[in-house]
């Protein structure tokens, strides 16, 4: 299966490993390629959790009695570190990305560029798909969803010209879905982006992609031992504004705490500027690094 190339991998885990005989979470598995990075610098007496909603990507783990395999949701982690008793933990990476399998499988829904059922579930456990989002949802609670995870200034616009497409005949695949939306284009529009856009909402809200997120960083502070690191490598600003509000202050508004001293009790301390990002070489070697931004925090 293809799996997406590990986007800045040696910075990554460079920047991840303290003690190589510590005890680490590769929170997004996908194709391994973190997971084998971490568990080649990992001592004898190392542990590497390795979690993937989907599980399909399992059989990507490194075969290796130092892994533990957790077919779990990684809004989910604290629960199973805590029922194999590894918490807290000396590190944690997790690539927010969707993986190139996500997008290259035509049967999986995620991309508009080849026909397809319109699933774009992650864990194919899960019940709501694309196709029941796009065929149940009203029109104002559609639109709200591209508005707010697609970004898309026309949302009410498109909303409704699905909403119109789905009363002419069934929106059942991707292919269907990209023929309702670019029927409500003006004839300059930037089709590419505005279908990516439209994608990447509905995918978000299948999959609840952003509140998974939030739930975990909300954990980070109770998973992450004192002077352990957490290295998160985001794709869009969405995820990336909750991962810095997060960890340069302990919540999603981003909104600093003081106590009475008026000092600061942010869990965490962020490492760098403005996050890393991808260099040229290794755009040139994989497109989708382009809009690819890591951030580093340590355990205060």
């Amino acid at each position: 299966m293809s799996y997406h190339v590990p986007v800045l991998l040696s910075a990554g885990v460079a920047q991840l490993l303290g003690s190589p005989n510590g005890v680490y979470v590769d929170l997004t598995l996908g194709g391994g390629g973190h997971s084998r990075a971490v568990l080649e610098a990992l001592g004898p007496e190392g542990r590497l959790f390795c979690f993937d909603r989907d599980a399909e990507a399992l059989a990507n783990a490194p075969c290796d009695p130092r892994v533990q395999v957790v077919h779990a949701n990684y809004r989910d982690a604290g629960q199973w570190l805590s029922y194999y008793g590894c918490s807290p933990v000396d590190g944690v990476i997790a690539d927010l990305g969707v993986s190139s399998h996500h997008f290259d499988v035509a049967e999986r829904g995620f991309s508009f560029q080849q026909d397809g059922p319109l699933d774009m579930r992650m864990g194919l456990g899960s019940l709501l798909t694309a196709a029941e989002v796009v065929a149940r949802y009203e029109e104002g609670p559609l639109a709200d969803v591209l508005y707010r995870y697609g970004e898309l200034r026309d949302s009410r616009r498109l909303a409704r010209a699905i909403v119109e497409a789905r009363a002419a005949s069934p929106i059942g695949t991707t292919a269907a879905l990209r023929a309702a939306v670019e029927r409500a284009l003006p004839p300059r529009a930037d089709k590419h982006k505005v279908l990516s856009c439209v994608f990447q909402a509905l995918r978000i809200e299948v999959n609840q992609e952003l509140a998974s997120l939030e739930s975990m960083l909300a954990q980070l502070p109770g998973l992450v031992a004192r002077g352990g690191r957490v290295v998160i490598i985001s794709y869009h600003s969405l995820e990336d504004r909750l991962v810095k509000n997060y960890l340069r202050a302990g919540n999603a508004e981003g909104r600093v705490e003081q106590d009475l001293k008026g000092q600061t009790d942010a869990p965490f301390r962020m490492l760098g500027r403005g996050g890393a990002k991808p260099s040229q070489e290794e755009i040139a070697a994989n497109s989708r690094a382009r809009s690819a931004r890591m951030r580093v925090a340590e355990r205060v």
